[in-house]
């Protein structure tokens, strides 16, 4: 008898009187404080984030990236992206920024990382745990291109910030492709040591996008 049939077998035996499931309590914190978006900032930058807060998203992109090659996902806001930096749009032809932006069609994973980086949107942020959510919406596209990358520019409006991880929970869809991200991509399972870029980006940048 293997272990898993062991296992299986004492589940089985269990269950067998069919017992009653309890009910679950509900009545945990359904109210929140405002976010605060300073905790936020002090959480990302703790985690070795770079933020960047300001109106003009594409003037900042443009500082950040310089005339590197980005990759984008399809719904990204064309208004983000500064014209001097080429960028490609990971999308299916017929779907994307329009034709200033370069070819679109699926790109392929040597395309990913040859890019110098990839920008998105988010899905919510959490000012307590300084952690970005993202759920493949258009504005910020399969989760390969989070993380081949080497730098990975993230904008974020003030009301997509909420104070705490119950509060982020209700907003987000469980059936969607949740990436959680708290700073850049980093390890410290060899020795202690810390070694960034092993599952991501080594470089993360947070625009606050304040709209003017």
């Amino acid at each position: 008898m293997s272990s898993k049939d062991l296992i299986l077998g004492r589940v089985r035996a269990a269950l067998a009187d069919d017992p009653a499931v309890p009910e679950v309590p509900r009545s945990y914190r359904r109210e929140f404080p405002p976010a605060d978006l300073d905790v936020l900032i002090d959480r990302l930058v703790d985690y070795k984030a770079v933020v960047h807060r300001g109106s003009d998203v594409a003037a900042i992109v443009g500082d950040i990236i310089g005339a590197g090659t980005l990759v984008v996902p399809p719904g990204l806001p064309k208004s983000w992206l500064p014209p001097e930096s080429p960028a490609r749009v990971d999308a299916a032809p017929g779907i994307g920024l329009g034709p200033e932006t370069g070819p679109h069609s699926w790109l392929d994973q040597a395309a990913i990382v040859a890019a110098d980086g990839v920008v998105t949107g988010a899905a919510v942020a959490i000012a307590e745990t300084g952690t970005i959510v993202l759920d493949g919406s258009p504005d910020q596209g399969r989760r390969i291109l989070t993380l081949l990358p080497d730098l990975h520019i993230c904008v974020l409006r003030p009301d997509q910030v909420v104070a705490s991880v119950p509060e982020a929970i209700a907003r987000l869809d469980p059936a969607r492709p949740l990436t959680w991200i708290s700073g850049p991509s980093a390890t410290s399972d060899i020795e202690l040591n810390r070694v960034e870029g092993v599952h991501g980006p080594r470089n993360l940048h947070v625009i606050i996008w304040e709209a003017a």
